[in-house]
């Protein structure tokens, strides 16, 4: 089972900026897809973007579609995610996630998590 471990959370102003990355220890061979989900106090989880893994194909939820950009480095095992514009309402613990059986915004196909890393958006 691949590990991941995310790092780039911090505060930020709105209208800021941070790009979280997603390092994968181990092979991710077999896995169709890395998710980036989030789940604010009080709130679901909720799917943010992914990217398949086997051709880069990107998804975005509407809540972060032109904002947010997902991207990898192969060579790096790394998934980054760049966010753009943050908004209060994006504040919450993000996470990434590998997929074995779909490529999607649900979280039921990925059963490989990282730890989590905060973000908060706040003046």
């Amino acid at each position: 089972q691949v590990q991941l471990v995310e790092s780039g959370g911090g505060l930020v102003q709105p209208g800021g900026s941070l790009r979280l990355s997603c390092v994968a220890f181990g092979s991710t061979l077999g896995y169709y897809a890395i998710g980036w989900f989030r789940q604010a106090p009080g709130k679901e989880r909720e799917g943010v973007s992914c990217i398949a893994l086997s051709d880069g194909s990107t998804y975005y939820a509407d809540s972060v579609k032109g904002r947010f950009t997902i991207s990898r480095d192969n060579a790096k095992n790394t998934v980054y995610l760049q966010m753009n514009s943050l908004k209060p309402e994006d504040t919450a613990v993000y996470s990434c996630a590998a997929s074995d059986y779909g490529v999607g915004l649900a979280d039921g196909p990925y059963d490989s998590w990282g730890q989590g890393t905060q973000v908060t958006v706040s003046s």
